[in-house]
C-alpha cells in the first residue's frame, strides 16, 4: 500500500517538470490578500461550536487555480481531488476535506456581493505601483470579447431585452414559487458582429502597462458599446503616455487626454474622402509595434489561460467579478515571468 514516502517521491517528480502552480507558489506572498478578503466576509458567530470554515485564502487561491484553468466549479473539485499539483497549491494532503463544487460556488458568491474582486485586483495593482515595477511610462488599451452562453430567446423576446425591458414571460414562477427561467437568462449580454464573427457577452477593458505588460486598470460592459467609450473609465492622472488603435480617434478623445496631461499615441484614422498620407502610414507602423503588446495579454487568456475569455456565468455583476479575477489572475502569472526572467525584484 502506497505510503507518505511514496507521496512525497510522486510530489518532487511532478515538481520537477515546474507546473505553473508551484512557480506561482514560490513567487506571491498570498497572506497580502488574507485580510481584506477575511475583514469583507467576516460574520460574526450566532453560537459556539459547529463546523469552521475552509481558510479563506485557501479558497481564494481555488479561484485563482479555477481562472488559470477555466474550470467549471464540478471540475475543480474533482480536479483538486484527483492531482496532486493542485493539492500541494493548496496546502492540501491526501485524506483532507476539499470544498464542494457548491462550497465553491457560494464563495464565488460572497465575493461577488462584496466587489472584492477589484479590490483584489487594485490591491495587488497597488503593490506593483508602489515597488516600482509599474512606472507607467507608456499605456496601452484595448478591449476583448468575453463570450457567455449564448441565450434561446423568441423574437419578442429579444427586443424587450433590447429595449432595457425584462420580457414577462421571464418574471413568470413555476410551481415551487421562483423566477425559474429568469435566473438562467443573462438581460445584461448583448451581441456584437467584429471581423465577420459574432459574440454575445461583455467586453474586457484594460490599461496596460506598455513596459512590463501588466494590467494596471480595467472596466466591463456589455459587447455592443463602442470601445472607445470606455476609455475616460480606463485613463487615470499616472497616464503619460497612450497607444490605442484607430478606434479610439476622436477630437473628443484627443481634447480629453490633452486636459489630462497625457501625450496621445492613437492610430490615425484615414477616411474615403481624407485618407492617411504616407507619413501618417509610417507613424501608424511604428505605433503598432508598441500597442501590438496589448494582443499578448488576451492571447495568454485564451492560450495559456485555456481559452479564459469563455465565461459560464451569466448577468453582469457576476461577469464583472469573473473578469476581475481573470485580471488578477493573468497579472499574477504575468508577475511571476517576469521575476523568472530578472526583469523586476520581488514583491
Amino acid at each position: 500500500m502506497p505510503g507518505l514516502f511514496d507521496y512525497e517521491n510522486q510530489l518532487e517528480k511532478i515538481n520537477a517538470h515546474q507546473p505553473p502552480l508551484n512557480k506561482l507558489d514560490k513567487i506571491i506572498d498570498w497572506e497580502m490578500f488574507r485580510k481584506p478578503i477575511e475583514d469583507a466576509l467576516y460574520v460574526e458567530p450566532k453560537a459556539p461550536g459547529g463546523r469552521p470554515p475552509f481558510d479563506r485564502l485557501m479558497m481564494f487561491k481555488i479561484l485563482i487555480l479555477q481562472k488559470y484553468y477555466n474550470l467549471s466549479d464540478e471540475q475543480t473539485e474533482f480536479q483538486i481531488k484527483d492531482r496532486l499539483s493542485f493539492m500541494q497549491f493548496l496546502g492540501l494532503q491526501i485524506g483532507d476535506k476539499v470544498p464542494d463544487e457548491k462550497t465553491i460556488w457560494l464563495f464565488k458568491e460572497q465575493l461577488k456581493e462584496k466587489h472584492l474582486a477589484k479590490d483584489l485586483f487594485d490591491l495587488f495593482s497597488g503593490q506593483l505601483l508602489g515597488q516600482g515595477i509599474v512606472a507607467k511610462e507608456g499605456s496601452i488599451i484595448d478591449a476583448s470579447f468575453v463570450d457567455v452562453p449564448k441565450q434561446h430567446n423568441t423574437r419578442e423576446e429579444n427586443a424587450d431585452i433590447k429595449k432595457g425591458a425584462i420580457p414577462l414571460e421571464f418574471g413568470k414562477k413555476d410551481k415551487n414559487g421562483k423566477h425559474s427561467k429568469l435566473s438562467q437568462k443573462d438581460t445584461d449580454a448583448t451581441w456584437m458582429t467584429k471581423g465577420g464573427e459574432r459574440h454575445f457577452g461583455y467586453k474586457d477593458h484594460v490599461n496596460v502597462d506598455e513596459k512590463t505588460k501588466l494590467i494596471t486598470k480595467f472596466s466591463v460592459s456589455s459587447a455592443s458599446p463602442h470601445d472607445s467609450t470606455e476609455l475616460e473609465n480606463l485613463i487615470d492622472d499616472t497616464d503619460k503616455q497612450l497607444h490605442a488603435d484607430s478606434a479610439y480617434r476622436s477630437e473628443k478623445i484627443e481634447k480629453y487626454l490633452k486636459d489630462k496631461e497625457c501625450e496621445s499615441h492613437i492610430h490615425e484614422k484615414g477616411y474615403r474622402a481624407n485618407p492617411l498620407t504616407q507619413e501618417q502610414k509610417e507613424s501608424n507602423t511604428v505605433k503598432s509595434k508598441i500597442r501590438a503588446r496589448v494582443e499578448h495579454i488576451f492571447g495568454f487568456m485564451t492560450n495559456s489561460m485555456h481559452n479564459a475569455l469563455h465565461m459560464r456565468c451569466i448577468g453582469k455583476e457576476r461577469i464583472e467579478s469573473a473578469i476581475g479575477f481573470l485580471n488578477l489572475t493573468y497579472n499574477l502569472f504575468r508577475y511571476e515571468q517576469l521575476v523568472r526572467l530578472q526583469k523586476v525584484k520581488m514583491i
